[in-house]
């Protein structure tokens, strides 16, 4: 039966990952894997999140299924979280959540819905966007387009070209925004800029999906979600989708939920039922594990508190990272600016260059970065960030 079928490309980002281990250069270095790295290269667990996952084991009476919705005190609590303890209240009888696999999982179930509720609705995502958005969304069945968001020379948000575009869909389309540490490009919309984007869509009848995969990863918890409450307060329609890999360290745990707020309490229970329905069929009942631990810790004063600080070294430091490439690459190259690199958030920040510098980059300096040319901030070191420099620069002169 499988004899027809012929072995797929590699996927653009854990290609990069496998490429990596497989070059045997003990110099090598890894700035494409999407997760957040201490200064040893470890990935760490929060130790507020290890000792939540501590007492849940302690304490766990039980392994038995927790229902397609998952576990509801993580769904009141990640809501919460996003939009608010205030605005989340208000909001709560407009409000269906689901626990799902992952932000992924958020995305893939929202996408189900809005199928679900009418087929030939349009998707429209940033160009660029995160690699996995087209394949997860599109493979629901729903159209995809894309609208102006990165203006590459500038390395910043082309915004008069985003709004422009924006203003001509038509009422009820879908737009899929990144609500901070925009994937690829590092470049956030500012607070005036998610004000006008709020107002855009409440008259333009747009109906928001919000990915927010890295609440706390760009300031701070509060700061980041910003934009995202302007909008819930305004729009009488919106997706959420919410993913605990980054900021909780829960990578492997897929724990993350889809918040869908609705016109009225009535919809929204129905849309319970959809979501149910759709987990059911898909792949019935969610991990409780990773989602238990961040219930356990978002109730507890101390463990969040501990968590908030961890948080925020975690911030500090890739914030420093990124000073610090930039200004090895201006001692360099003091003719060019690199300023960008520093007002950029989060993890990522595209490096400009074009698939056969990234080829370059790889075979000849042993610098692993995806296809599209984005960085990992957090793979650089105080030990190889003169070797990554150089790297850049070499390829990046060259043609």
């Amino acid at each position: 039966m499988f004899e027809r079928l012929e072995a797929l490309p590699p996927d653009p980002i854990l290609g990069v990952t496998a490429a990596y281990r497989a070059d045997p250069d003990p110099g090598k270095i890894d700035l494409g894997v999407g997760v957040y790295r201490d200064e040893t290269g470890n990935t760490p667990i929060p130790a507020a999140v290890r000792e939540a996952e501590s007492r849940l084991l302690a304490s766990q009476p039980t392994k038995t299924y927790i229902g397609p919705a998952g576990n509801l005190e993580f769904n009141l609590r990640i809501v919460e979280m996003a939009l608010g303890t205030d605005l989340a209240a208000s909001l709560k009888e407009r409000t269906a959540t689901i626990q799902t696999v992952g932000g992924c999982g958020a995305l893939r179930i929202g996408a189900e819905l809005l199928r679900a509720a009418t087929p030939d609705t349009v998707i429209h995502v940033s160009d660029p966007t995160w690699a996995n958005h087209e394949p997860l969304v599109g493979s629901s069945g729903l159209s995809l387009r894309r609208y102006p968001y990165y203006d590459a020379p500038s390395h910043a948000v082309d915004f008069d070209r985003l709004l422009q575009h924006l203003e001509r869909l038509p009422p009820g389309g879908v737009v899929l925004l990144h609500a901070c540490c925009h994937n690829p490009t590092g470049a956030d919309l500012d607070a005036a800029q998610w004000a006008a984007v709020a107002e855009l869509l409440e008259r333009r009848g747009l109906i928001p999906f919000v990915d927010l995969a890295y609440q706390g990863f760009a300031d701070d918890p509060e700061a980041d979600v910003a934009g995202l409450r302007l909008i819930a307060r305004r729009v009488p329609t919106l997706l959420l989708a919410i993913s605990c890999s980054k900021n909780f360290g829960l990578y492997r745990e897929r724990a993350g939920a889809l918040a869908v707020v609705a016109s009225n309490a009535a919809t929204a229970r129905a849309i319970e039922t959809h979501q149910a329905r759709t987990a059911r069929r898909m792949y019935s009942m969610p991990p409780d594990h990773g989602a238990a631990i961040a219930a356990r810790l978002l109730c507890d004063a101390s463990l969040r508190a501990a968590w908030l600080s961890e948080l925020a070294s975690m911030v500090a430091r890739m914030k420093a990272l990124r000073a610090l490439l930039a200004g090895r690459l201006a001692a360099r190259r003091p003719d060019r600016d690199f300023s960008w690199l520093v007002s950029h958030r989060g993890m990522f920040s595209l490096l400009g260059i074009d698939a056969t510098q990234v080829a370059r980059l790889r075979e000849q300096e042993h610098v692993y970065v995806p296809p599209d040319g984005r960085i990992n901030v957090a793979g650089v070191s105080e030990d190889n960030v003169d070797r990554v420099a150089d790297a850049i620069l070499r390829v990046a002169d060259t043609p």
